[in-house]
């Protein structure tokens, strides 16, 4: 038999960017909970509000399945006497396990007895384990309150547990499970009864809540555009996902309030206003049927009501409030040119020790330069005027109060003074990506500068954490200077615009200029300590379609030298998974390299040969032939493949006499050679 379960945790507001990570946490922790306890179930979904997190789970098992087990005794002459009766010891197991001395059996000279383990009922499981399952959830800034040592994003305030229409007696930090919850705060229905799992969704609405995180996104869609629509303007959700999201995550009970401030607010550029908007206010903002962006916006409010204007009316005096400094950060940048703010950037430190932002850019046109060069770029002068500009906006007003702005502002500014158009893009361009998977520099000036500014980044970044400061490098929870998203960056511009560029030469160029300029000493590792954080970027990158394994296999073919081709050789390895062959010529290789470990003798003598079938193998040896093509590479080693396995059939390598034996050593290394061309089979 099997019936719903549902969880409710009702809490304080939760922090937004927690919801979404505990949703996943919480599905899987809940898969995991019920198959290590062997509980059959249906799909599990999770539900999240700012005030309420909840997991239904249809048809779940109402206990583990009876099993039948068998389990083993004493040894025979220890179970009976002499003359045939059970011992004490006998009689002893089948009290433990309570069955009767008739149901024992002998095998294997012991004796054994089958039992019936019956399973535990979900409500204990349930019981045992769902307050730890909760207190697990991991996330940031979590808080302790009133006499509880344990932590939670906010305090817990109610817990709805219901298996079936039956409340499972559980609790959480002293909150003992109900079939009742409360329903939004301006709510006519603020107390609710749940009567049964499947109605928690209906019954959540009628106290002003919707739940299903998927149904309050869709409909702050469809309610903004009504909104919209009604006031002859148009919203733009296209790049707009996390504002979107955000907002859902804040919201209970969403109402879109259609809000405006004055339109001298749009004299400064549009990025400036929706930043605002978006970013800082969680606003959406709206355009005219031209296009242009409009003086009105929608805000969503997390309210149960027919009244507004209080909360129209604050909104507006915010959004105001910030407007006026984005205007007035605008006037004061633009009484001078972005070209005459670049002296200001020798008042602004880029790293400690490493200088000012001026010096970087002066590293950033040296850098550039070289990129170009490589490219075989006949005329630098654009590129080299990104990197001169690239910077400057940095000591702007706006960028110093808005800072995700910095590069667009540059862009608006450039265009004002006249720079060319692909200047001022590149200017704007030279931070992509913005994130992991963010839109790359379309333009050559914009890809060039991006390359060389995180480059120079990256390796200062490296420098400065030398020695003793290594731990403040890069690692799964600290990324200072976002180093690895810079890494990826770079290896993204690269591959998917195919530039043929070499990322070890740009290293290496980098760090020397670095250590001239300030004088500093670099380790001997430093420099194979950057080629591995970019190898690892770049296996992190494409693990998911082209295996992991592959990926480190190959690691050791000077990826960061030729990227193409190291991607390339990759999806040809992909190909060769399932055949068996491939299988076969795998496991000659890694059953070589075993056998030598770092054994690198590898002079053969012929004279010195015993067998046919060492013999055989190095005849195969020298008439393999090489080719460029790595899959026609692969399939001619499908030659060495059967005198391979006959020579470990007859062959004892570690033969008694020692020229034999290293004879035999060196012909493995030769044929690990061949072996080696293709990838490091041992890490496949």
């Amino acid at each position: 038999m099997r019936k719903d379960f549902l969880l409710e945790v009702l809490v304080q507001e939760l922090p937004y960017k927690f919801i979404p990570s505990a949703i996943v946490q919480l599905k899987s922790s809940f898969e995991k909970l019920f198959s290590e306890n062997g509980l059959e179930h249906g799909e599990i979904k999770v539900y999240a509000t700012p005030r309420r997190l909840a997991v239904l789970v249809d048809n779940l098992a109402l206990s583990q399945q009876t099993v039948s087990k068998d389990v083993k005794g004493p040894i025979l002459n220890i179970a009976k006497t002499e003359s045939g009766e059970f011992s004490p010891a006998a009689i002893g197991f089948a009290k433990k396990n309570n069955v009767e001395l008739s149901d024992l059996y002998e095998k294997d000279n012991y004796i054994w007895a089958r039992i019936e383990v019956k399973g535990n009922s979900t409500i204990d499981i349930l019981k045992e384990n769902i307050e730890n399952l909760i207190l697990k959830l991991q996330g940031a800034h979590f808080m302790r309150w009133a006499y509880n040592t344990e932590k939670f994003s906010r305090p817990i305030e109610n817990v709805v547990a219901l298996l079936g229409n039956e409340v499972v007696d559980l609790k959480i930090l002293e909150k003992i499970a109900t079939n009742k919850t409360i329903g939004h705060r301006y709510s006519q229905n603020r107390e609710l009864t749940i009567d049964e799992p499947k109605k928690y969704i209906e019954t959540l609405k009628k106290g002003n809540v919707i739940v299903d995180q998927d149904e309050r996104k869709d409909l702050i869609v469809e309610l903004a555009k009504k909104c919209a629509d009604e006031n002859n303007l148009e919203i733009k959700f296209d790049n707009m996902e996390e504002l979107l999201e955000e907002v859902t995550f804040i919201n209970e009970w969403p109402i879109p309030v259609l809000c405006d401030f004055s339109e001298k607010y749009l004299q400064v550029p549009e990025i400036v206003t929706t930043t605002v908007m978006t970013q800082h206010q969680r606003y959406f903002p709206l355009w005219d049927k031209t296009g242009k962006l409009s003086n009105h916006f929608i805000t969503m409010a997390n309210y149960v009501g027919s009244e507004f204007s209080n909360i129209k009316a604050g909104n507006q005096r915010v959004i105001c409030a910030r407007l006026e400094d984005g205007v007035f950060f605008y006037q004061e940048d633009t009484k001078t040119k972005l070209i005459d703010k670049i002296e200001n950037l020798k008042g602004m430190t880029f790293q400690k020790g490493l200088g000012t932002l001026f010096d970087k850019t002066q590293r950033l046109i040296n850098l550039s330069s070289k990129i170009a060069d490589v490219l075989k770029i006949k005329t630098k002068d654009d590129i080299l005027r990104v990197a001169k500009l690239a910077k400057s906006d940095l000591s702007t007003k706006l960028v110093f109060e808005f800072t995700e702005l910095q590069g667009f502002i540059g862009q608006d500014y450039a265009i004002q003074n006249g720079e060319k158009e692909n200047v001022a893009l590149g200017i704007a361009q030279h931070y992509f990506p913005l994130g992991a998977n963010g839109e790359l520099p379309s333009s050559i000036e914009g890809q060039i500068v991006s390359i060389a500014d995180k480059i120079d980044t990256i390796c200062a970044l490296f420098i400065s954490t030398q020695g003793d400061k290594k731990k403040k490098r890069p690692t799964g929870s600290n990324d200072p200077l976002g180093a690895r998203r810079a890494a990826i960056g770079i290896l993204r511009t690269i591959i998917e615009n195919k530039l043929d560029v070499n990322i070890e030469e740009l290293i290496k160029y980098s760090i020397e200029a670095l250590s001239k300029e300030f004088s500093i000493d670099i380790e001997e590792a430093l420099f194979d300590e950057l080629k591995e954080f970019f190898v690892q970027r770049l296996i992190f990158m494409y693990e998911k379609d082209l295996s992991a394994n592959i990926l480190s296999s190959i690691a050791n073919f000077n990826p960061l030298a030729d990227l193409s081709s190291f991607i390339k050789r990759a999806e040809t390895l992909m190909k060769y998974q399932d055949d068996k062959e491939f299988a076969q010529i795998k496991e000659n290789a890694t059953r070589v390299s075993r056998i030598l470990k770092d054994n690198e003798y590898n002079m053969v003598d012929e004279k010195l040969f015993i067998l046919d079938e060492e013999k055989n193998l190095y005849s195969a040896i020298l008439n393999h032939k090489s080719n460029d093509d790595l899959n026609c590479y692969i399939q001619s080693l499908k030659s060495l493949i059967q005198p391979t396995a006959n020579f470990f059939e007859k062959v004892l390598v570690m033969d008694k006499d020692e020229n034999v034996k290293n004879n035999r050593i060196a012909l493995l290394n030769k044929l690990k050679e061949k072996f080696n061309v293709v990838c490091d089979f041992e890490k496949l």
